[in-house]
């Protein structure tokens, strides 16, 4: 059975990012298969939280949802089914 342990690369060898117990000691070979995983880049994430708060505000200023009932756009929008029992 194929087992699944978290590790970063450095060089030639692995640092373990989890507990890896007895499965893996140090007295006998392991093969493995290494797959590179691709991370997304920093600035790209960095930014998002403040667009979205931009974009917030900028909706807020237009009052895009003033003309809105919350309470009748939330029992538009949900799907309520019957509970079992309660006909009532």
């Amino acid at each position: 059975m194929l087992q699944t342990f978290r590790a970063t690369l450095r060089g030639d060898s692995l640092e373990w990012k989890e507990e890896v117990g007895s499965n893996l000691r140090n007295d006998r070979p392991v093969q493995v298969l290494v797959t590179i995983l691709e991370e997304e880049p920093a600035q790209e994430t960095k930014g998002r939280g403040q667009r979205m708060a931009a974009a917030l505000e900028k909706l807020a200023q237009t009052q895009a949802f003033a003309g809105i009932d919350p309470v009748l756009w939330q029992q538009d929008v949900r799907q309520d089914r019957e509970l079992p029992g309660r006909d009532e």
